[in-house]
């Protein structure tokens, strides 16, 4: 399975309201759930796909390995995958570069390959790599083995570099934080597309992602939302729309932890 443009966040989503969530996604059509050692609900999903009607081939599961990990990655990924109640996650990813924990990048990027080829993970990436860790990742996993990268991108945030550099090399960006934590919601211009379209905002803002070829990963714990969430697959902008939006960057990034965030592009 190639991963598919659109699915279920579940960061900050944990016990009863992330078995809801993803079980009511599966429901409505959703077939992409992205999650990780750090949420702290891979058991949780795990039931809520075991209990799913939706065969397992038909789900494209996502984790990734938290830097607390690097030095036990494969370990780690078994315990990941015995809480996802499955044999093999569909991408398995690493959440952020090491960055001053006695790992080095090329030898969590060894340990991501080890993971794959003893068939924990069927496709591998990475999560928060600036353009130069994209390269070490490329020279270890060798071109065409890093599925995607993981980065912070909306309306407002663009990431220009990072993403035109992945697209590059065949690295298709997933994108978090397309909504901005909201703060997209009142924006004039999206609006008036919105309008135009009989949409919403932020049906907007995921088709303007998914129409640059971006993976968007939305959370949401209401089933009305989830729902609406999912007609942006439906919505295309126009070659204007997509022009009018592109103009809304303004290096608005909002997220920037230290000791994890490397430098960025």
């Amino acid at each position: 399975m190639t991963i598919p443009a659109f699915g279920l966040g579940t960061f900050r989503l944990e016990g009863q309201v992330v078995i809801d969530a993803v079980s009511a996604a599966l429901e409505f059509g959703y077939r992409l759930i992205d999650t990780a050692q750090f949420y702290n609900n891979e058991a949780d999903i795990g039931q809520a796909i075991a209990a799913s009607r939706v065969p397992r081939r038909e789900i494209f599961i996502t984790t990734k390995v938290w830097p607390d990990n690097f030095n036990r990655f494969v370990p780690s990924v078994k315990e990941s995958l015995v809480k996802l109640r499955i044999d093999a996650c569909d991408l398995l990813l690493i959440h952020w570069p090491p960055l001053d924990r006695g790992v080095a990048l090329v030898d969590t990027l060894d340990a991501l390959m080890q993971a794959k080829a003893q068939g924990l993970a069927n496709e591998v990436g990475v999560s928060n790599f600036n353009i130069e860790q994209m390269r070490q990742a490329i020279a270890v996993a060798g071109t065409g083995n890093i599925a995607t990268n993981q980065v912070e991108l909306s309306p407002y945030f663009q990431n220009r570099k990072v993403a035109a550099f992945a697209e590059s090399l065949g690295i298709r960006i997933t994108s978090y934080m397309t909504l901005a934590r909201g703060k997209i919601i009142h924006d004039p211009v999206l609006q008036t597309i919105a309008t135009q379209h009989g949409a919403t905002v932020v049906q907007v803002a995921l088709a303007w992602a998914m129409q640059r070829g971006i993976a968007v990963i939305p959370s949401s714990t209401k089933r009305a939302n989830l729902q609406s969430n999912l007609l942006a697959c439906q919505l295309r902008l126009t070659d204007d729309n997509m022009a009018q939006i592109a103009a809304l960057d303004r290096n608005d990034r909002l997220i920037n932890p230290a000791g994890l965030a490397p430098v960025w592009d």
